[in-house]
């Protein structure tokens, strides 16, 4: 995965969610929950590449950022929390699309508790 229209396809996988461009720039496109509207991923291009911010569990976190450089610490957002993954060929797709997942079930809507 090294395009934005391939990030975005993956993540239009998903169900109930949209594409959308909050902040008037074609540059950020974000993925949102239909339920929700939380993101689950940004896409954008800085450095002459595509990256995509994703949620994650802080327990995967530093597994992510240490097994490959170019997953960082989250650029423009809670970097407790999230991370930029840099589409620069380094990060096997299958890593890339399981890191957008985790980030989707992140941040979808809970079910909330049955009343007894």
């Amino acid at each position: 995965m090294l395009e934005r229209a391939e990030a975005i396809a993956f993540c239009s996988t998903f169900e109930s969610v949209y594409e959308d461009y909050p902040f008037h720039d074609p540059n950020w496109t974000v993925m949102r929950h239909k339920d929700n509207r939380k993101i689950f991923a940004c896409i954008y291009e800085r450095e002459d590449h595509i990256w995509i911010n994703v949620k994650c569990d802080p327990e995967w976190r530093d597994f992510w950022r240490n097994a490959f450089v170019s997953v960082i610490p989250g650029y423009h957002v809670n970097k407790e929390h999230w991370n930029s993954i840099i589409l620069d060929g380094t990060v096997p797709d299958k890593d890339i699309e399981r890191m957008i997942a985790e980030s989707y079930e992140l941040t979808k809507e809970k079910l909330k508790k049955r009343k007894r």
